[in-house]
């Protein structure tokens, strides 16, 4: 089957980029003295999180049990779970994952949330490391301030029995990272505990990355297939994108307007920054034409600022602005190689969000 074969909407997949970002990122770590921990997040496929293992990541990073469940299943088993878990039923998973020898690592950032996982290593009488998140900016999860982090790692080694403190987490890396390191490690020495592993992750960020004091582990995820927002902020090129969604035009219903076949069910309705570009996504036959708005099905692209413009059938590549997200909307992805589709990958993970 040729790529013009495929009916659309579907994204598609370019394995000779996909394995050129995952070499970039791998040397990048190797040539800092940083560990490479990809997070599968971006593709959820387990062949992809085995070609980074192979490549020299030390182990892969989820979001959610579901996603670490489907890569233990296919035979993973180092595993950083960067989310919170809270509740018997969150415990009781955790716990069947460490008795199936998994190694296990798990972001926490309240007293509640150490306790579950320090009840699941008591469960299933195995080890499970946590690691004392914090934020950087972000404004989401993490402790924040480096005395709720100290406080936490208190409380863990109070307790005693499998779980134990490994280190601390932050995402994004930003100028406030340095700082709330610095400050951390002074207090850990004055309380009289090792730092442990320091991991921070952004592939927006990854340039500077070595530059974070302390810095020893380092989480990716959207490098596997670049998208928009990374190609704008510098972290890749946009020949270095390997996954774009192809589409076709379904009606031009007037001059200065096309619908496409391809909306909120397709592509993500995430925004980038202004700076780098209008729009749900890049069309690259047509770069000056901007999505303006997506329904369930359609794609309402502006065409006023195209001197050519495409006509209903003609078929166009789109740049999505966060692919991590096109990925969790499909259960399969065509490889397509020099124009022909070479194979069909399996999307295991998707729609694993418990």
């Amino acid at each position: 089957m040729l790529l013009d074969d495929l009916e659309t909407p579907t994204p598609v997949i370019d394995p000779d980029r996909v394995d050129h970002n995952f070499r970039v990122m791998q040397d990048y770590c190797d040539a800092h003295g940083l560990a490479l921990r990809p997070h599968i997040k971006t593709h959820k496929i387990p062949l992809l999180a085995k070609k980074q293992m192979d490549l020299g990541a030390v182990g892969i990073t989820c979001q959610k049990l579901g996603e670490a469940e489907v890569m233990a299943e296919a035979g993973i088993t180092d595993i950083l779970i960067s989310y919170p878990l809270i509740g018997a039923a969150k415990q009781a998973r955790l716990a069947d994952l460490a008795r199936r020898g998994c190694t296990l690592t798990v972001a926490a950032d309240s007293v509640a949330a150490v306790d579950t996982v320090l009840a699941a290593a008591r469960d299933a009488d195995a080890a499970i490391g946590i690691y004392i998140e914090f934020d950087s900016g972000g404004m989401r999860t993490g402790v924040r301030t480096p005395e709720e982090a100290v406080a936490l790692v208190a409380h863990i080694q109070a307790a005693g029995g499998p779980g134990f403190y490994k280190g601390v987490m932050t995402y994004p890396i930003t100028d406030r990272t340095g700082p709330f390191l610095t400050a951390f490690k002074a207090l850990a020495d004055e309380s009289g505990f090792k730092i442990g592993v320091v991991s921070g992750g952004g592939t927006p960020e990854y340039r500077g990355a070595h530059l974070v004091p302390f810095l020893t582990e380092y989480r990716v995820g959207t490098y596997t297939y670049h998208d928009r927002a990374t190609v704008a902020a510098g972290a890749a090129a946009l020949e270095d994108v390997a996954m774009v969604v192809v589409a076709t035009v379904v009606s031009r219903p007037e001059e200065g307007l096309a619908v496409l076949d391809c909306g909120s069910k397709t592509l993500s309705s995430d925004r980038v920054s202004p700076a780098a570009g209008e729009g749900h996504g890049l069309i690259l036959e047509y770069p000056g034409a901007v999505i303006i708005r997506l329904n369930e099905e359609h794609g309402i692209v502006d065409l006023s600022r195209c001197p050519e413009k495409p006509q209903i059938g003609d078929r166009v590549r789109i740049v999505p602005n966060h692919v991590c997200v096109v990925s969790n909307l499909h259960d399969a992805i065509p490889v397509v190689r020099n124009g022909a589709v070479v194979d069909t990958w399996q999307i295991a993970a998707r729609g694993c969000t418990r």
